[in-house]
């Protein structure tokens, strides 16, 4: 495993034959700033995974924006943007997104989470609009591709690129994803609620020995029976999932606003000490197989 800081100072990207993850958010619900939060960071969702020459985006909330203008200071125009759904904390970022502000940029917006109720176009056009926003997505310059698929269906975006994905248990619908390439895998499954009494199976044949396992990790166990029903599960419950899936590197991901950097020290001293091979995700890392 090899963590490195990637945007703040580094100049140098890693080598084209990398396969690797960038956290520029891992906040949920929503963005909280101060100095209680700057170790772990206070960006909700956005992860960007690299797949040789090719970046790839998951999800938009508020490190999309730092994440927009590190991709235009690389002189990148093709880019893909998988969104796990479309709940405020992972799309807000969208608008914010310089990529799509430039002419030269084609970008193609990826999600499956819809169930057929509306299109990924209609549900960004409904995040652009008045009275919540005052511009439309019609404001975009870049060629905008809109990419409707169903939780379930294995993508191939690129050449050489698989991307597998499962339906999550959360409100209005969620969708995870397993992004593989050059014979190995990450996956990356936010926003879901474990289902007590058993393992989420779409979760395991998802994650099976994954080599980077990114999980929701929002509340502890003791926490979360006064959260039941809000969508979103536990670092214990990633472990669990983690070991039965015989899963690599586990990583507990969007972080509850409410857990300052003293509370997640501590979440990764306990989550050490049952798993060593995991972590707790932090804004800025970068994390390889």
């Amino acid at each position: 495993m090899v963590r490195l800081n990637p945007w703040r100072g580094q100049k140098k990207e890693p080598t084209p034959d990398n396969f690797f993850v960038k956290f520029w958010g891992v906040r949920g619900s929503i963005a909280c700033a101060g100095p209680e939060v700057q170790r772990y960071g206070g960006n909700t969702s956005c992860l960007e995974i690299m797949c040789g020459e090719r970046r790839l985006v998951f999800d938009g909330g508020t490190g999309l924006r730092y994440l927009g203008d590190y991709i235009v200071s690389q002189g990148q125009s093709d880019i893909d943007v998988f969104l796990t759904h479309s709940h405020i904390d992972h799309v807000v970022g969208l608008p914010f997104f310089s990529p799509l502000f430039r002419e030269d940029t084609t970008c193609r917006i990826w999600s499956g989470h819809l169930d057929g109720d509306m299109g990924t176009h209609e549900a960004i056009g409904g995040l652009m609009n008045a009275p919540l926003f005052p511009v439309a997505p019609e404001i975009f310059r870049a060629k905008v591709e809109y990419m409707d698929f169903e939780a379930g269906d294995t993508l191939e975006p690129h050449s050489g690129i698989v991307i597998r994905t499962a339906p999550l248990n959360h409100p209005n619908g969620a969708v995870g994803y397993r992004v593989e390439y050059g014979g190995k895998s990450i996956a990356y499954v936010t926003d879901t609620e474990h289902r007590e009494g058993g393992l989420d199976q779409a979760i395991l044949g998802l994650i099976d020995k994954a080599d980077i396992f990114i999980y929701d990790a929002t509340y502890t166990d003791e926490e979360y029976p006064a959260s039941r029903g809000y969508g979103h599960s536990t670092w214990q419950e990633g472990v669990r999932l983690a070991d039965a899936a015989s899963a690599g590197l586990y990583v507990a991901f969007h972080h509850d606003p409410s857990h300052d950097d003293d509370f997640m020290d501590q979440v990764a001293r306990d989550l050490s000490a049952v798993r060593p091979n995991s972590v707790v995700a932090k804004e800025g890392e970068t994390l390889t197989p």
